[in-house]
């Protein structure tokens, strides 16, 4: 297995209204299949598909795939970047988890939950600098 994610998958209970929040954070659809919303990422694809297909594609219940540690990280080349895309997500209906801040490993960070309770790290790392295209490597892209 070659180490790559080539698609993130949300569950969504209301599929228009979580794409609509990660439009207005700037993000473009794709076209895609009907019951398949997609944003193509640097390198990467996130999905929007119904939670309620997923549990059924998976084959367990619906409430068997609420929960669950997980985190989508999201890294930003400026320190100052950080609080500016959390504030711009609290703008469109994201809930602040934690407020930018210096973290003890020496880079800068937060958290919001979208809409739907899924959980982004906003991160400055001086220790991975993104690549030209906004590749992201852990320490640092080519």
């Amino acid at each position: 297995m070659d180490q790559r994610v080539s698609l993130i998958t949300l569950g969504a209970g209301d599929m228009e209204a979580l794409a609509a929040f990660y439009e207005a954070m700037g993000w473009a659809r794709v076209e895609s299949p009907d019951g398949v919303i997609a944003f193509d990422l640097i390198g990467q694809t996130l999905g929007l598909y119904p939670l309620a297909a997923l549990a059924d594609d998976i084959g367990v219940a619906v409430a068997d795939l609420r929960g669950g540690a997980m985190t989508l990280g999201h890294n930003v080349s400026d320190k100052a970047d950080v609080a500016r895309l959390l504030d711009r997500a609290e703008s469109v209906g994201a809930k602040i988890l934690k407020p930018a801040q210096d973290v003890f490993w020496g880079g800068h960070h937060g958290y919001f939950a979208d809409p739907e309770g899924h959980i982004w790290e906003v991160a400055w790392n001086p220790f991975s600098p993104l690549g030209p295209e906004g590749q992201f490597q852990w320490n640092g892209a080519a």
